[in-house]
C-alpha cells in the first residue's frame, strides 16, 4: 500500500482526468467498431444470397441493414474524430517523440475511413440507380476498406505494446526508422486477427440477437428466420476459431510482454508449476484472495507443460509494473473474456448439433434467449479485451520506453475534468439520437411489414433511398382506377 501511495504521489495531477477522458471515449467508440468492421460483410453476404437466389426477403434485409450501417458510420465519425483529437491533445509527449515511428498506422486508418465513406455512399446511392449485380460488385471493396482501417489502428496499438523499427540516439530520440518493422511488430499478427474475428463475431451475434428477440415474441416468419440464421451462422463458425486465436494471442503476450501476462494471471513471483486462478484479487503482499485455484494450469497453458517458468510481477521494480489494483482489473477482464468465449462455444455447438441433426433451428426457447443476449455478451468481451491490452501495459504508454506520466499533457486537471463532463453530455446525446433513429427505422419497417402481411402481398425491394424522401404507397383503389378496374399487385381482375 505504501509503494502504491508513493507511486501516486509522483504522478502529475492531470494524469487521472486525462486517463478517464481517454478511457470513456475509447470505451464508447469501441461499441460501434464491430458494426463498422463487420456489418458491411454480413450485409453483402445477405445481398449476394438475394441476387443469387432471386430472394426478395434477403434483398429487403440487406437493404435495411445497409441503412443501419450508414447510421452507425455517421455516429462513428463523431466518436472516432473525438478520439483522434484526444490522442494529440492529451498525450503530446508520445506523438511528439514517437509519431514519426508509428504514425503510419493512423495514416492508413484515415485513408481507409475516407474510402469507406465513399463506398458506403455509392452503396446507398446504387439501390435505385444501378443494375443489381453492378451494384453488388461495386460494394465488394467496402469490407476490405473496413479491414484496412482495422489494420492501421492495430498496427499502431501493437507497436505501443512491442515497439521496434528504430534505434535511439545519444539523446534518447528515435532515429533510423524502419517503417516495415514498425508496422509488423512481433505481436501484430496475433493482435490483428484476434481483433478482426472478435468484430465479426460480435456483429454476427448482435444482428442475430435482434431477430432472436422477434422470434421469442412470436414472429416466426421467413424474414425473422433468415435475419437470424445468416449472421448467427457466421458468428457460430467463427466462435471456436476465435477461442484458438485468443489462446494464441495470450501466448504471444507471455513471450513478448511477460509483465503484462503476469498481471493477466496475477502471478506475483517468477516460478514453475504456477497455478491458474479464476478471478480472485491480488493483495499488496502478493497473496490472492478469493477465486478458484487450479494447480499448475497457468504453466501448462503458457508452455504446454507444468515446468514452464512464468515471470512474476516482482521481476521489475514497482514503478515499472501495474499496481495490484490494475493487475486485478486486468485479471478479471481477461477471465470474463475467456468465460464468455467458452459459453459462446457451447451455444455454437448447440446450434451446429441441431442443424446437422434436423436441418433446422433449435426449438428450445432457451436457445433463443441465449442467442438474444450473446451479442451484448460479445460487446462486454470487446471492452474486456481493450482493458486487458491497455491497463495491462501500465505504467507504459510505449512499452519499456515511455511512461504514461511522461506523455500526458500539461493542461490543468480542472480543465480536463470539465472537458470530461462535456464529452459525457455530448456522447449521451449522440448515442441517444442513434438509438432513437434505429427505433424509428424499426417502427417504420414493422408497420410496412404488417401492411404487407394484411394484404397478403410478398415483400418487395424498397424503392427509396434510406435517407432520402420516401414515397408513400398509393391506395389500392387508385391503382384499380388507373388500371381500369384491375389491381396490378394481384395479377388478375378485381
Amino acid at each position: 500500500m505504501l509503494s502504491t501511495a508513493a507511486l501516486l504521489s509522483d504522478t502529475p495531477p492531470q494524469l487521472l482526468p486525462a486517463r478517464q477522458l481517454m478511457a470513456f471515449t475509447l470505451a464508447s467508440h469501441i461499441l460501434l467498431v464491430p458494426f463498422g468492421v463487420a456489418l458491411p460483410f454480413i450485409t453483402l453476404l445477405m445481398h449476394h444470397r438475394a441476387l443469387r437466389r432471386n430472394d426478395a426477403v434477403a434483398l429487403q434485409l440487406a437493404r435495411r441493414w445497409s441503412a443501419v450501417m450508414a447510421v452507425q458510420f455517421a455516429i462513428g465519425v463523431v466518436t472516432g474524430t473525438v478520439l483522434s483529437f484526444e490522442l494529440g491533445l492529451l498525450w503530446p509527449g508520445m506523438l511528439g517523440r514517437w509519431g514519426d515511428v508509428f504514425g503510419l498506422g493512423f495514416g492508413i486508418e484515415a485513408w481507409a475511413f475516407f474510402l469507406e465513406a465513399v463506398l458506403i455512399a455509392i452503396y446507398l446511392y446504387g439501390w435505385r440507380r444501378l443494375k443489381p449485380w453492378t451494384h453488388f460488385w461495386l460494394a465488394v471493396p467496402l469490407p476490405l476498406a473496413a479491414l484496412m482501417g482495422a489494420f492501421g489502428i492495430i498496427a499502431a496499438n501493437s507497436w505501443m505494446n512491442t515497439p521496434q523499427g528504430f534505434r535511439l540516439d545519444t539523446q534518447g530520440n528515435p532515429v533510423d526508422v524502419d517503417v516495415r518493422q514498425a508496422v509488423f511488430t512481433p505481436i501484430f499478427g496475433a493482435e490483428y486477427w484476434h481483433f478482426v474475428v472478435a468484430m465479426f463475431l460480435t456483429a454476427g451475434y448482435m444482428v442475430a440477437g435482434v431477430y432472436a428477440v422477434g422470434w421469442l415474441r412470436g414472429r416466426r416468419d421467413r424474414y425473422h428466420r433468415l435475419g437470424f440464421t445468416l449472421p448467427f451462422t457466421v458468428a457460430a463458425i467463427l466462435t471456436p476459431v476465435q477461442f484458438m486465436l485468443g489462446d494464441s494471442a495470450a501466448r504471444a503476450v507471455f513471450h513478448k510482454q511477460p509483465i503484462k501476462f503476469a498481471a493477466m494471471e496475477i502471478v506475483w513471483e517468477t516460478d514453475t508449476h504456477v497455478p491458474e486462478y479464476l478471478f480472485g484479487r491480488l493483495n499488496g503482499d502478493g497473496t490472492i484472495s478469493g477465486g478458484i485455484k487450479i494447480p499448475q494450469l497457468d504453466s501448462i497453458l503458457a508452455g504446454f507443460k507444468p515446468s514452464t517458468q512464468v515471470t512474476g510481477l516482482t521481476t521489475v521494480p514497482a514503478a515499472d509494473r501495474p499496481t495490484t489494483v490494475q493487475a486485478t482489473i486486468v485479471h478479471w477482464a481477461f477471465d470474463i473474456m475467456a468465460t464468455i468465449g467458452s459459453l459462446l462455444i457451447l451455444l455454437a455447438l448447440w446450434y451446429a448439433w441441431s442443424w446437422l441433426r434436423h436441418r433446422d433451428l433449435p426449438r428450445s426457447r432457451w436457445f433463443f434467449r441465449c442467442a438474444a443476449v450473446a451479442g451484448v455478451a460479445c460487446l462486454v468481451t470487446v471492452e474486456c479485451g481493450w482493458i486487458t491490452t491497455e491497463v495491462g501495459r501500465q505504467p507504459w504508454i510505449v512499452y519499456n520506453h515511455m511512461k504514461v506520466s511522461e506523455a500526458v499533457t500539461d493542461t490543468r486537471a480542472g480543465s480536463l475534468w470539465a472537458m470530461l463532463g462535456i464529452v459525457i453530455v455530448v456522447y449521451v446525446a449522440v448515442f441517444g439520437s442513434f438509438l432513437a433513429i434505429i427505433l424509428k427505422m424499426r417502427t417504420r419497417w414493422r408497420i410496412a411489414d404488417e401492411g404487407l402481411a394484411a394484404s397478403g402481398a410478398a415483400p418487395a425491394p424498397e424503392t427509396d433511398t434510406p435517407y432520402g424522401p420516401r414515397s408513400e404507397p398509393e391506395p389500392a383503389s387508385a391503382g384499380r382506377t388507373r388500371a381500369g378496374g384491375s389491381d396490378p399487385t394481384s395479377g388478375g381482375a378485381s
